[in-house]
């Protein structure tokens, strides 16, 4: 009698068979709304510049630590990367707005975008110094997920 336990090559178990599997949606471009923040869609024309104010506040250059990009010297390199690497579907970058003054504050992007397999990761996370441990930061995972 089959339990619907799927083995790895290793003979270690990773999950019951999902019967009547069907392909997922992409997940829509639309604004998600919390009680601190709202995220919406990258738009480089609106956002640029408050973002590049907001990372500007890490006079160290810390927050950039566990990133493969940044940190910019000047509005115009960060402009440019955000042009180049940030505007495509995947990853689809999200701007954190900051109910409190409507600012962009933060980055935060869905990757690896797999409808087919049922998959999708958050990544590319990154708050400025002015929403760091705060609930704001909580509840952007929180809408995302």
């Amino acid at each position: 009698m089959s339990s619907g336990i799927i083995n790895n090559k290793f003979g270690q178990p990773i999950g019951e068979t999902v019967h009547n599997w069907k392909k997922r949606q992409l997940p829509p471009k639309t604004n998600m709304v919390g009680k601190h923040c709202l995220l919406e869609i990258l738009n480089t024309n609106r956002h640029s510049q408050q973002l590049f104010n907001a990372f500007s506040h890490d006079k160290k250059d810390v927050d950039w630590t566990y990133l493969p990009y940044g940190p910019f010297e000047n509005r115009y390199q960060f402009l440019k990367w955000l042009k180049e690497y940030c505007t495509a579907d995947d990853p689809m970058f999200h701007v954190i707005i900051d109910k409190n003054d409507n600012a962009a504050v933060g980055l935060a992007s869905y990757l690896r975008i797999n409808p087919v397999e049922g998959v999708i990761e958050v990544g590319h996370i990154h708050y400025s110094p002015l929403i760091q441990k705060k609930r704001i930061g909580t509840e952007v995972m929180y809408l995302m997920m």
